[in-house]
């Protein structure tokens, strides 16, 4: 009687393990419906300063740990710096030591992806959905623990608001 009991312990315990795992997955995968921010290029020089209008405009790409997003990891949202479009939870932020925000996966529906095969390379460029921004790369060699993804993002492409939350 006392092993069902613990049989029947052990499996419960692992009934809600995976049951809160599956929860999790589930509020993550939520595709969220962003609203069209498309503008004339005049609209955008109007509204970015010009190094925001060379990265997100002009899909150019910040320096190496240039900004302040790099070693940055508070609780928080990471938005487009153009629209404000929610782009990036900080729990899906990592170190990967390559000189640029680096995170392994985007809110769902959010960043839309293009074949990029520029200054002779064949990547992937990942674009904010709502405003057509560039904001950088992504590649196959982030954390085999989670997406094995790393959205490789230039600094000035995003914005940080903290979160409210208390932890």
């Amino acid at each position: 009687m006392k092993q069902f009991a613990l049989i029947l312990s052990i499996f419960i315990c692992i009934s809600c393990t995976t049951n809160a795992q599956n929860e999790k997955q589930k509020q993550k995968q939520k595709t969220v419906e962003v609203k069209n921010m498309k503008k004339t290029e005049a609209e955008w020089k109007e509204i970015l300063t010009p190094e925001q209008y060379y990265i997100l405009r002009q899909k150019g790409t910040d320096r190496p740990g240039n900004g302040g997003y790099t070693k940055h990891f508070e609780k928080g949202t990471y938005l487009c710096a153009a629209c404000d479009t929610q782009l990036f939870k900080s729990d899906s932020k990592y170190e990967s030591h390559c000189g640029w925000p680096s995170f392994d996966d985007a809110i769902p529906g959010t960043v839309e992806f293009t074949r990029d095969t520029s200054h002779g390379m064949i990547r992937t460029e990942i674009t904010c959905k709502a405003c057509d921004g560039h904001l950088g790369h992504i590649f196959d060699d982030g954390p085999r623990d989670t997406t094995g993804k790393r959205y490789c993002v230039n600094t000035t492409s995003i914005k940080f608001v903290k979160s409210n939350e208390s932890e």
